[in-house]
């Protein structure tokens, strides 16, 4: 690639390390953002995950290539490498809650087998009535304990931690909760898992299929029920995500961009991304950014 990807911040605006020993580390959304005269400039983190709690006001969101205006109640979340950017009104409430990715991996390993699709794609959760009060009090516990040096704290906040996972994770699985096999959840987030190390090589859906030990039958199956796709559009979706990242946020020549996803010919890329988009990269390079998306 000739040009980089937006920058990587540690927290934004920071390249240095973790700034302390914590587990996370809490601030409130005015904070950072009057510094930056309450707009954060697009970039991401490569080794945190961060939730933006909104509790009120309005926000101009960045996440990927999507662009609109939301309004508290909200959670956002903003999984490792996850290209965003904000805009606030001076008058927003909220917190930012940053996780390094060790800190992730324990969340997930105890939420077992659930844990696996935990912070894995950026979401945009606004917040009913009722969920709203509820997560404001637990991000309320979270940023005291966070705040204070009482005996128990470590404890406390992987226990609130562990509250608000369990609560993302209920919002993945809402709609289907009642029918979801356990074997195919857990076959779905390795297939994921697989799809995240291995769409630049374009395995075959025969290969994913043996290396998870089903067949391609049931690997289609399984993605159409639990992900409303199937398992190739799957595939070709993340191919598609890092090809808009890359015509969105770099200069790089479309050839170069092609060969870098594992597309030897590059008129077969740009087919491939007419058909994904409905428009050429080149075409899709120009209009890219700007226009809100809803």
């Amino acid at each position: 690639m000739t040009d980089a990807y937006p920058p990587i911040f540690k927290l934004y605006g920071e390249a240095q390390a973790w700034p302390d020993p914590d587990l996370l580390h809490c601030e409130t959304i005015e904070s950072r953002s009057r510094l930056h005269a309450w707009n954060i400039a697009t970039h991401r983190h490569a080794d945190l995950v961060q939730l933006l709690y909104v509790r009120q006001g309005r926000v101009k969101l960045q996440l990927e290539d999507w662009h609109g205006a939301l309004f508290g109640p909200l959670l956002v979340v903003l999984p490792v490498l996850c290209v965003h950017a904000f805009e606030f009104d001076p008058a927003v409430e909220g917190f930012v809650i940053t996780l390094p990715v060790p800190q992730v991996e324990r969340l997930k390993l105890r939420c077992q087998r659930a844990g696996q699709g935990l912070f894995q794609s950026a979401a945009r959760l606004p917040l009913a009535a009722t969920e709203a009060g509820w997560i404001d009090q637990l991000v309320g516990q979270l940023v005291g304990e966070y705040q204070g040096r009482r005996p128990g704290r470590e404890v406390m906040l992987e226990a609130l931690l562990d509250s608000l996972a369990i609560w993302l994770l209920r919002q993945q699985t809402r709609a289907v909760a009642a029918t979801l096999p356990r074997r195919a959840e857990q076959h779905l987030g390795r297939f994921l898992a697989l799809v995240e190390q291995h769409y630049r090589a374009h395995w075959n859906l025969g290969r994913y299929a043996a290396a998870l030990g089903i067949s391609g039958v049931h690997l289609n199956t399984l993605c159409r029920e639990l992900a409303g796709a199937s398992a190739l559009a799957i595939v070709h979706q993340r191919l598609l995500l890092e090809a808009r990242r890359s015509l969105t946020f770099t200069q790089a020549p479309v050839a170069e961009v092609a060969d870098a996803l594992g597309f030897a010919d590059p008129a077969y890329f740009a087919r491939f991304f007419r058909r994904g988009t409905g428009q050429s990269p080149l075409n899709y390079r120009r209009r890219a950014g700007g226009q809100d998306q809803g």
